[in-house]
């Protein structure tokens, strides 16, 4: 079996004057999330309404586990699960009720809607709401509702469209936590962001677009790498605060550190040269030090650099 894919090629949309996208050209295969990063207005919505047919192209195409969107719709789009912007759910329905009649559109055996609609609830962690009405729920429960419904048929592509957009903190850790989660069971999941630490957080790969266009799409860490002079940043965590909130000179005088920043008492950023070797031998000589460290992840202004340079040259 084929592993799930989303490709498109020279994918165009203009309205009147203003082009949206433009010249698109993006192939993506295997199971892992994929980040579609960019500003408000780059392009990533009309890109996703592409793809599902919602609206067609000035010139291009798409497709969809090797099934044209454009010519065979039903085909490419029977194995993906969507959810585009903010859909509402009539509120006087229960979740299983209205996933009972997403499942009946979706085509899913009758046979097979019950336990189905009790497993997506389950991943969505809303089993416990499975009878209350939906319009008594608050905004972050009923996108997860959205999202289950986007699962019900058991799709092995999932298109999001800025699925953590409009809630309110715990409403947007809720929703990372469960594509979090989905990665588990072996899904492509192409998710449009705007927010840089979704995207480090939850994704493994990430394409970035601008005014309609593709700037990269790589890995996580090639992106970093490729755009950061062979430089990587780390930030390590301690135990303790530092003496007098002073970052010892010994770190600073490792080889292959550049440079040391404090973040705050107990954590530093890191920037340092010699890829996942020197990092290797950077944790391991930090240790030694006996400081205190008691963890080290790559640094969060790692993909911020790069978004912002990017985008910057783009405009």
């Amino acid at each position: 079996m084929a592993p799930p894919s989303i490709e498109t090629t020279d994918l165009t949309k203009t309205f009147g004057s203003f082009t949206a996208l433009e010249s698109l050209s993006l192939s993506i295969s295997g199971t892992k999330c994929v980040g579609f990063l960019g500003p408000n207005g780059a392009g990533k919505t009309t890109t996703l309404k592409l793809l599902t047919d919602m609206i067609f192209p000035t010139r291009g195409g798409c497709s969809i586990n090797g099934y044209s969107v454009q010519t065979d719709r039903k085909k490419a789009l029977a194995d993906a699960g969507v959810l585009i912007e903010t859909p509402e759910i009539y509120p006087s329905l229960t979740p299983n009720e209205a996933l009972e009649m997403v499942a009946d559109l979706r085509g899913v055996p009758p046979a097979e809607r019950r336990p189905r609609i009790r497993t997506v609830l389950s991943e969505v962690k809303m089993l416990d709401w499975a009878d209350q009405k939906v319009g008594r729920m608050s905004k972050g429960m009923k996108q997860r509702i959205n999202i289950a419904a986007a699962l019900v048929h058991d799709p092995a592509v999932l298109l999001l469209d800025e699925p953590s957009t409009g809630l309110d903190p715990r409403g947007m850790a809720e929703v990372r936590s469960i594509v979090r989660d989905l990665k588990k069971s072996q899904r492509l999941i192409f998710m449009s962001s705007h927010i840089l630490s979704e995207v480090t957080d939850v994704c493994d790969e990430v394409a970035l677009v601008n005014h309609g266009k593709l700037l990269f799409y790589d890995t996580l860490e090639n992106v970093t790498s490729r755009f950061s002079d062979g430089h990587s940043s780390v930030d390590v965590s301690l135990a303790r605060p530092l003496d007098g909130g002073v970052v010892p000179p010994s770190i600073a005088a490792l080889p292959g550190v550049l440079s040391v920043n404090a973040l705050d008492t107990k954590r530093l950023r890191i920037r340092f040269s010699g890829g996942a070797a020197g990092q290797e031998k950077l944790l391991e000589t930090l240790v030694g030090l006996k400081i205190g460290v008691i963890g080290m992840a790559d640094s969060e202004s790692a993909l911020e650099e790069v978004y912002l340079s990017q985008i910057s040259r783009g405009d």
